[in-house]
């Protein structure tokens, strides 16, 4: 008995694109991991292999998407001038202009993540008019769906969140504060997102000089997402220096315990 002409293909080119596609974002979901926790060579891999295969399926927003975690990880590498490259001849390609709102709010993430390389050398100049930029970009996005594919939420609140952590890169915790009094939390499309808010403002406080406010956002971004708190290394770093710097509070011991770091 031979199976009727019509019966649906069990295999073929479409599934292992569909395959490919889901690999590749698992790839990318790894590297964002692997980014937030500081292991560079693992990221490297995932998101080389992620671009890869984006690129053999011609998945313009995909591959765009890993470009911009490669350029994540060139910057924290310390090669700023290619991380700037990647980023910026990424978002000037054409076909993200042709790929509707999704290509318009990877533009602007691309660009955004330039900006913060123009923060992490010192160029604060360079970082407000490329941050600038992607505020107009997410400006245009304002009146329809949030763009989640891929990449999460991108809006006029996540472009001023990126801006609290840039000036501060900068040395400028005053703007980086203003930045931040001037946000509501609560415009922030995720958990995690409202959590680094408190982060990056608890960055800003050290840098003032602010133990207790610094103390007061962590425990903050805490609240909001305690595991990721616990972990990120940049939290660590700042609770080890307030262990470090001066006096202690409870409520500072028992974050640090919670946290597991030692004085």
């Amino acid at each position: 008995m031979t199976e009727p002409d019509s019966a649906p293909p069990t295999g073929g080119a479409d599934s292992s694109d569909a395959h490919e596609t889901v690999l590749a974002q698992a790839y990318l979901v790894a590297t964002r991991v692997l980014i937030k926790f500081g292991d560079q060579p693992l990221g490297w891999m995932a998101a080389d292999r992620a671009r890869q295969l984006a690129t053999d399926r011609d998945d313009v927003l995909l591959a765009s998407e890993a470009a911009r975690q490669l350029a994540v990880l060139a910057r924290r590498s310390g090669w700023t001038d290619q991380a700037l490259s990647i980023a910026l001849s990424v978002a000037d390609d054409p076909r993200l202009r042709q790929a509707g709102r999704e290509g318009t709010a990877m533009r602007g993430l691309l660009v955004q993540s330039a900006a913060y390389t123009a923060a992490k050398i010192g160029d604060g100049q360079g970082m407000r008019e490329l941050t600038a930029e992607a505020a107009v970009i997410a400006a245009g996005l304002a009146d329809g769906p949030v763009v989640r594919r891929y990449v999460g939420g991108f809006t006029p609140a996540t472009v001023a969140l990126h801006r609290i952590s840039a000036e501060t890169s900068t040395g400028d915790p005053v703007t980086a504060l203003a930045t931040a009094h001037a946000l509501a939390p609560s415009r922030l499309p995720t958990i995690e997102r409202r959590a680094r808010y408190w982060g990056d403002v608890a960055t800003a406080q050290a840098l003032r000089g602010d133990r207790d406010e610094c103390l007061r956002a962590l425990l903050a971004a805490e609240h909001l997402a305690p595991e990721e708190t616990h972990a990120r290394p940049a939290i660590r770093a700042l609770i080890s220096g307030l262990l470090m710097s001066g006096r202690t509070t409870p409520d500072l011991r028992a974050l640090a315990s919670r946290s597991r770091v030692s004085p």
